[in-house]
C-alpha cells in the first residue's frame, strides 16, 4: 500500500549552526519533503543535509544574507519540487521539532480557514544555562489565542504565503511581524496553540549578547513603523515612542540638567537631574514587582526589570541606526549575537 503524499513541507534555514542544525535535521519526521537553506556556512552543514537526502538550497552573497530572504528562497523551491503542498512549516537551524507538533498544527489549520499561520511553544533547550536564556524562554511565552505575528518557527498556509508572495526579502529583522500584518490587512488570522512546538538553543551566555539582540529589537521597531505608518501594529507604534524617550530623550534632558548645574551653577538644575535619573530605577522596580506577581522568581524578576529598563538604551541604538542608514542609503546590515551563527 502505497503512502499518502505529505501535505506538509519544511523549510529550515541556518547559517554555522553546527550540532545545533544536525538536531533539527534529525527531528523532522519521515515523509516530510524538507529544503534547507543554507546562508554560506563553512562547517559542513550543507554536506550534512545532503547525507540526510534533503534538498539544498545555497544562498548567493550577491544580495545579503537575511532569515526572510532564506525561507522566501526555502518555500518558493519546496513548491517547485511539491507542488501540492498546502502547508508549510519553518523552523530555524538551532531549533528542534518537537515529535507531535506537526500534526497539532495540521489540525488547528484544518479546522480554522481563517488562519494563515498557527505557531506553539518555543521552549529555550537550557534556560538555566544563564540568565539570558531564561529571558529567551520567557519572552517566547505569548499568549495562548488569536494573536497578531508569529515567530520565526510557524506552520503557514501556502495559499496565504502566496497571497502576499512571502517574506520581504531586505528585513534583517522583525520579518515575521511585517508578514503577519500584511496578511491581516487581507483578512487572514495568527493564533498560538497551547503545543509544544520547538525547542530552541540561543547560546547566550554575555551582556553584550543580549545588548546587541535589543539593538536589533529596536531597528526591527523603527523599520516597521516607518515602513508601515498608520498600519502598524499599535504596540510596536507605543515601543518606538517608549524607545525614543527612555533611551533618548530624557538621557539628553538628564544630561543638559548636569551641564547647566555644573557651569551656571545651578542647584535647581542638578536637584532636577537626580529627580529625572531616579525614574530608571523606579521603574526597574515597577516592571520587576509586576514580573514576580505573575509568578516569576524574584531573582529573574529583578534582572528582568533591570534589562528591560537597560535595553531602552540599546533599542535607542538600533532606532538610531535604521534611520541613519536609511538616510545614507544602501542595505542594512545584520545585527548578529550569535556571531557567525545563526538567530533568535
Amino acid at each position: 500500500m502505497t503512502q499518502a503524499p505529505s501535505r506538509i513541507g519544511l523549510v529550515a534555514i541556518g547559517r554555522n549552526e553546527g550540532e545545533r542544525l544536525q538536531r533539527c535535521l534529525r527531528s523532522v519526521p519521515p515523509g516530510c519533503p524538507v529544503v534547507y537553506v543554507d546562508s554560506g556556512s563553512t562547517d559542513g552543514s550543507v554536506d550534512f543535509a545532503l547525507g540526510l537526502g534533503m534538498s539544498v538550497e545555497r544562498l548567493s552573497t550577491e544580495h545579503g544574507f537575511t532569515a526572510a530572504r532564506a525561507r522566501n528562497a526555502g518555500w518558493r523551491r519546496l513548491l517547485t519540487e511539491h507542488p501540492g503542498l498546502s502547508y508549510i512549516q519553518f523552523v530555524d537551524g538551532d531549533c528542534e521539532l518537537d515529535p507531535h507538533w506537526l500534526a497539532q498544527a495540521e489540525a488547528t489549520l484544518d479546522a480554522e480557514s481563517a488562519l494563515c499561520a498557527v505557531f506553539g511553544r518555543r521552549r529555550e533547550r537550557f534556560p538555566q544555562a544563564s540568565f539570558y536564556n531564561a529571558l529567551c524562554d520567557d519572552e517566547w511565552n505569548v499568549p495562548v489565542g488569536l494573536v497578531q505575528a508569529c515567530g520565526g518557527d510557524v506552520l503557514f498556509r501556502v495559499e496565504a504565503l502566496r497571497a502576499v508572495d512571502g517574506y520581504s526579502d531586505d528585513l534583517i529583522a522583525g520579518e515575521e511581524p511585517d508578514l503577519c500584518l500584511r496578511l491581516g490587512l487581507k483578512g487572514w488570522q495568527v493564533r498560538r496553540i497551547d503545543a509544544e512546538m520547538t525547542l530552541h538553543d540561543a547560546d547566550m551566555h554575555h551582556a553584550r549578547q543580549q545588548w546587541l539582540r535589543a539593538r536589533r529589537a529596536g531597528h526591527a521597531f523603527a523599520e516597521h513603523v516607518a515602513r508601515h505608518g498608520d498600519h502598524a501594529f499599535a504596540d510596536w507604534r507605543r515601543q518606538v515612542r517608549s524607545i525614543v524617550l527612555w533611551g533618548g530623550i530624557i538621557p539628553a534632558i538628564i544630561l543638559l540638567l548636569a551641564l547647566v548645574a555644573l557651569l551656571v551653577p545651578s542647584a535647581f538644575a542638578g536637584v532636577l537631574a537626580l529627580a529625572l535619573a531616579a525614574l530608571y530605577p523606579a521603574q526597574v522596580a515597577r516592571i520587576a514587582l509586576r514580573k514576580w506577581r505573575s509568578g516569576a522568581p524574584a531573582g529573574f524578576a529583578l534582572g528582568y526589570g533591570l534589562w528591560m529598563m537597560l535595553g531602552k538604551f540599546a533599542q535607542f541604538g538600533g532606532v538610531l541606526r535604521y534611520w541613519g542608514k536609511r538616510w545614507r542609503g544602501g542595505p542594512h546590515r545584520l545585527i548578529e549575537y550569535k556571531g557567525e551563527g545563526g538567530r533568535s
